[in-house]
């Protein structure tokens, strides 16, 4: 796994012009966008999963400049490469006596970026902070998910959304360094009076954060506040700490900060380089897709979709790790944008999380085996704010069980502008106000169904016990106690929607089908795992719910949004959700067919962005058409952006991380789905395309092998009883 992925490195062979140049990389919380400009100078943009400004906006951390002298000559050779394998970058410039070879990487397993220079002749290098946050200034405009932002009052703004700026540190010996210090807080006490949430307990998540970083090198000398300067030679290493705290001081961050630099020290350099390209090698080798078309290798569609499959897995892991979800707006690897306003901290609608979107980058992670990456999504829906959630709807319901809202802030307070400006208690009706997700729910039927996959798959009991277990009985309490029975004893969830695409709704698709899906997957659980208790509180909410709705179309049943549907607002699927995510319909089962008829009568489709019909087709079984929206999904990067990787902005921002999410998901889907034990191998595969591949399965089973010629060779099932759970179609074998 680890050689092959090197054919999907990404090579320039000149300099980039600005930021719109810039390649990714990271540690799992510490991102760069980095980029060679044509002066020579190496340039990267910092930032960070939990670097929240005061107005609750994820900001970068800030930006370095780094200039050699004599500068790099960038105009004859130059070669830049991002080095998969290990999670580098690297830049080769110069001939002979001028050549210049740069080394700049995010330390996977310490909070430091690291940049190293070798020449062939002496040079000086200096490293400048550029920072642009430096008075404060107002924001020229505020997205949907912004803390003020009131769409209800054209002209009117609630308060000015202010900037603040960035604090050089004045008395650094030998090193430089600044931080972002939020003194004061916009946002969760205005959110928790208006949506009458101040009597729960919580601690401020904004105030006295802090987050910046200080950069060291060896023998570095201070010129200023703004640069250091590492003095003419061969050997060039600086050091960038970055570290965010909450709640913190700029002096209890600055002396945490050294202690971090100090500790470093004591780990030789070698070490540290060994660890970091030990962690992805471990992360390459544990799963990997490997697709050419039969024709010779070439750079054709197998390629193409390949490569993104794996810059895509790249980015997740280079953001994956930090203290919160990676964002589907742009993750951390936003850069400014022509014609927008503001700078690398914007990104269209703004700070907020909604889960539909949200989810996407995650849904590929049981099948590669990154598991570790999964953390932080779970940590916050189902962990860190279930006790607000609870709260939440024992005061706008009056019962018990706990109810996701579609858009959050990471604090788990409503968007300001989807509940509206109407304090809590002068409303009759508590919930939200903004119809585009005011009954949408599916987010905790959803949560459940992830988590039950990475407990199949990693068997982690107490991950089971701790987290899945108790959120699953709060989300699905909900649902028993907020919609009443018909005569037949059936749940009527009324009123509904289907995601934000109807409005008006009668048992919606989305929550029944996952209803259907969670509470049959629970319920086959062993005796020792599930307590009786809860055994018959899911058998009994199995029992009320309502079958799946379909509808007729010319004689032909198929899948339907809802029982009732009306007010169409949005552009998706949801009757497909019984196929994906919930998979009660899909290729090998006897019900296939209103799967395929709901896929061709579909009122909207595409291939970009966070439209599932890549999915749905792999779910299906087809293979032509999975290909077709595959190939057309991985050809589409943002227009602006050198980097192959880097979508969007489709509906959301760049890099688009639900366009990617869907092609990992998809990807996989074609080549490999399960259900309960069994395991479907080449469900959806195109017959002319050969593949090497190392994919996960459920109960800690990992299935490799090579598609060659359209036969199956070296087919390698661990633990090897699992093989005769494999079903392969006939002409595969």
């Amino acid at each position: 796994g680890l050689s092959a992925v090197s054919d999907y490195d990404v090579v320039w062979d000149s300099p980039s012009k600005d930021f719109s140049g810039s390649m990714p990389l990271g540690n799992g919380n510490i991102g760069l966008n980095v980029w060679v400009e044509r002066s020579g100078d190496l340039v990267f943009y910092i930032s960070k999963i939990d670097s929240w400004g005061d107005n609750a906006r994820l900001l970068k951390v800030g930006r370095l400049r780094f200039k050699a002298d004599p500068p790099l000559e960038v105009t004859r050779s130059f070669r830049q490469r991002l080095d998969l394998a290990t999670g580098t970058i690297t830049v080769a410039a110069g001939e002979n006596e001028k050549k210049v070879e740069l080394r700049v990487w995010a330390d996977a397993e310490n909070p430091a970026v690291y940049v190293t220079y070798e020449s062939a002749r002496p040079l000086s290098v200096t490293c400048h902070i550029e920072l642009w946050r430096t008075k404060p200034y107002e924001l020229p405009s505020l997205e949907v998910s912004d803390v003020m932002f009131d769409r209800s009052k054209p002209g009117n703004r609630h308060a000015p959304t202010i900037v603040e700026p960035d604090t050089l540190i004045k008395d650094l010996k030998g090193a430089i360094g600044w931080f972002h210090y939020n003194r004061k807080s916009v946002g969760p006490a205005t959110t928790a009076r208006i949506q009458g949430l101040s009597d729960f307990p919580r601690e401020d998540p904004l105030l006295h954060r802090i987050f910046g970083a200080v950069v060291e090198a060896r023998g570095g000398e201070r010129v200023d506040e703004k640069r250091l300067l590492s003095k003419a030679g061969r050997k060039h290493r600086f050091t960038v700490i970055v570290l965010t705290e909450h709640p913190s001081s700029p002096g209890k961050w600055l002396s945490h900060v050294k202690a971090e630099a100090e500790r470093l020290e004591r780990i030789p350099f070698a070490e540290r380089r060994r660890r970091h390209e030990a962690w992805w090698k471990s992360f390459w080798t544990r799963s990997w897709i490997y697709a050419t078309g039969t024709r010779g290798k070439g750079r054709g569609d197998a390629f193409v979709v390949t490569r993104g499959y794996a810059l895509q897995r790249f980015i997740n892991a280079c953001a994956g790790r930090g203290r919160y979800p990676i964002k589907f707006n742009g993750s951390i690897f936003t850069v400014p944008y022509p014609g927008r306003p503001g700078d690398a901290d914007y990104r269209r609608w703004g700070p907020g999380y909604w889960w539909q979107n949200t989810r996407l980058p995650y849904i590929s992670m049981c099948a590669s085996g990154d598991f570790d990456l999964m953390g932080p999504l779970f940590r916050m829906y189902a962990r860190d704010l279930m006790p607000l959630f609870v709260f939440r709807t024992r005061k706008y319901f009056g019962h018990e069980g706990a109810f996701i809202p579609e858009c959050i802030y990471f604090w788990g307070d409503v968007f300001s502008e989807t509940y509206g400006w109407t304090p809590f208690e002068k409303r009759k009706d508590k919930l939200q106000e903004s119809r585009w997700h005011k009954w949408e729910w599916v987010s905790g039927p959803e949560l459940v169904w992830m988590m039950l996959d990475y407990f199949e798959y990693t068997q982690d009991e107490n991950f089971f016990r701790e987290t899945l277990l108790p959120a699953a009985r709060n989300l699905l309490l909900f649902f028993d106690r907020h919609y009443k029975t018909d005569e037949k004893g059936k749940l009527v969830m009324h009123p509904a929607q289907a995601c934000e695409t109807w409005w008006e709704c009668t048992n919606p698709m989305p929550e029944v089908a996952g209803l259907r899906a969670v509470t049959k997957r629970l319920l086959a659980l062993g005796e020792g795992l599930l307590p009786e208790k809860d055994r018959r509180f899911f058998r009994s909410l199995r029992r009320k719910l309502p079958p799946l709705p379909t509808r007729t179309v010319d004689g032909v049943e198929m899948l339907a949004p809802a029982e009732k549907f009306a007010r169409k607002s949005n552009v998706e699927n949801p009757e497909l959700y019984a196929v994906f995510p919930f998979r009660l319909v899909s290729f090998e089962k006897k019900n296939a067919r209103l799967g395929l008829e709901a896929l061709k009568h579909r009122w909207d489709r595409g291939n970009s962005g966070w439209r599932q019909d890549d999915i749905f087709m792999a779910y299906l079984g087809l293979a032509e058409e999975a290909r077709r929206n595959l190939v057309g999904r991985a050809r589409k990067h943002d227009a602006r952006s050198r980097f192959s990787a880097f979508w969007g902005p489709n509906y959301d921002w760049v890099p688009d991380q639900d366009h990617g999410g869907i092609l990992l998901k998809a990807f996989q889907a074609m080549l490999l789905q399960t259900e309960g034990r069994k395991i479907f191998l080449f469900p959806a595969w195109p017959k002319d395309w050969n593949v090497s591949f190392k994919l996960h399965a459920p109960y800690r089973t990992t299935v490799e092998g090579e598609l060659r010629g359209g036969k199956v060779t070296n087919l390698v099932v661990s633990p090897p009883e699992r093989r005769r759970d494999v079903v392969m179609p006939e002409e595969f074998r």
